[in-house]
């Protein structure tokens, strides 16, 4: 430290909070079951600066199954459907983003641990 006379200050190689256990702080992951609009396109759904910023990962079902989603029963003859992959703290940004998109017929989410 400078300005201080007989101090010396080692750089800290420990954190100062371990880290928590999984599951402590709820879901890690939020997935939103997007039915497009009709005449539009995954590309539509968000803008690259929201998928850049957040990291949302746009897919069919059957792209998600093959990362290993499994188990999302969608609405039978609801259209055309994308997942949108988050992690949960940027779930809100994402929310706001489908409510206000022409390119969204409806959508639904679910919280991933």
């Amino acid at each position: 430290m400078t300005g201080v006379t007989g101090v010396s200050a080692a750089p800290r190689t420990t954190a100062l909070v371990g880290a928590a256990p999984s599951g402590d702080h709820g879901p890690m992951m939020t997935v939103f079951e997007v039915y497009l609009a009709p005449g539009t396109a995954s590309a539509d759904l968000l803008t690259a600066e929201v998928i850049n910023e957040t990291g949302a990962q746009v897919m069919t079902v059957q792209e998600a199954e093959l990362v290993g989603f499994q188990g999302l029963k969608t609405l039978d003859g609801a259209g055309d459907v994308r997942l949108i992959a988050v992690r949960a703290r940027d779930a809100t940004w994402i929310h706001r983003c489908l409510e206000t998109s022409g390119a969204v017929a409806s959508f639904r989410l679910h919280q991933v641990d």
